[in-house]
């Protein structure tokens, strides 16, 4: 992917995970990464869009050992749910290959995980901010004790984390095509997608800023013409303003309504029921 060039954004010299080969496990006691050179805006690079894919010929080995300790693969990603620090890796793996015999690219959505098998999607939600990601997990690591994913920079900086250099995360698997609605069709006689998702809500960011999160609201309905709702809740002893889409009438598919807000700059949204 070409990255979008913008003037301003500067580059940071941070500590970061890295993943690569087992065979190639020396880099992983190299400590410092770096965005790019250039300057550059992500904020548009769409989530990985989840997929059925069969397991990779490389890096699913089970057990696998690096840096003198022993690792399992888990038999599937279904269920999978934790929470932990992430990381992110940059530059300096940009262009190497990854666990699966890909090509790392730092401005592609992916991650690396120790357990999850080869590839994975998970959502990533950045605890401190309730930002959300969807990523492709391609790689093995981060081999640091509390850590529990390797975020590329791009997925990094969707969730607005550069700064810190970590963030504190809960990663959640995906499995392909949870998000086409299957309930069946109701009487009045919409297709079952629709109906499934009929009086629910969707989640599409939780800000700081109560009057950025109503900034976004107003957007919301120009753009879908759906009613939005500006939720206050507190996370941690910190204030959050999380955005909501809905109830939702049924007009429109879930995954067209992804659709478009990705395409707007918002992607990560999820479906939520009504409290």
């Amino acid at each position: 992917m070409k990255p979008w060039l913008i003037a301003g954004l500067s580059t940071t010299l941070l500590l970061a995970g890295c993943a690569s080969k087992e065979e190639n496990a020396g880099r992983y006691s190299l400590k410092q990464d770096r965005g790019p050179d250039s300057s550059v805006d992500l904020s548009r690079v769409p989530d990985a869009v989840p997929r059925a894919e069969p397991r990779s010929r490389w890096g699913n080995k089970s057990p696998y050992t690096v840096l003198g300790k022993r690792y399992h693969v888990l038999p599937t990603a279904e269920g999978y749910r934790k929470r932990g620090i992430a990381s992110w890796y940059g530059k300096k793996f940009h262009g190497h290959t990854t666990s699966n015999g890909e090509v790392y690219d730092m401005y592609q959505m992916s991650a690396a995980n120790k357990e999850l098998p080869l590839p994975s999607f998970v959502r990533v939600t950045n605890l401190d901010n309730g930002r959300q990601v969807v990523v492709r997990v391609n790689d093995r690591g981060p081999f640091h004790d509390g850590r529990v994913i390797d975020l590329s920079y791009a997925a990094a900086y969707r969730l607005d984390m550069l700064g810190k250099g970590t963030a504190r995360v809960e990663v959640e698997a995906i499995t392909p095509g949870e998000q086409l609605m299957t309930a069946a069709s109701g009487r009045s006689g919409v297709p079952s997608e629709q109906a499934a998702i009929t009086g629910r809500t969707l989640q599409v960011a939780a800000l700081s800023s109560a009057s950025g999160a109503e900034t976004l609201a107003a957007e919301l309905r120009a753009l879908l013409n759906e009613p939005v709702q500006v939720q206050p809740a507190e996370r941690d002893g910190r204030s959050l303003y999380r955005v909501r889409l809905g109830p939702l009438s049924g007009a429109h598919t879930l995954n067209w309504l992804l659709q478009q807000l990705s395409q707007a700059g918002y992607s990560g949204a999820h479906l939520v029921d009504l409290p």
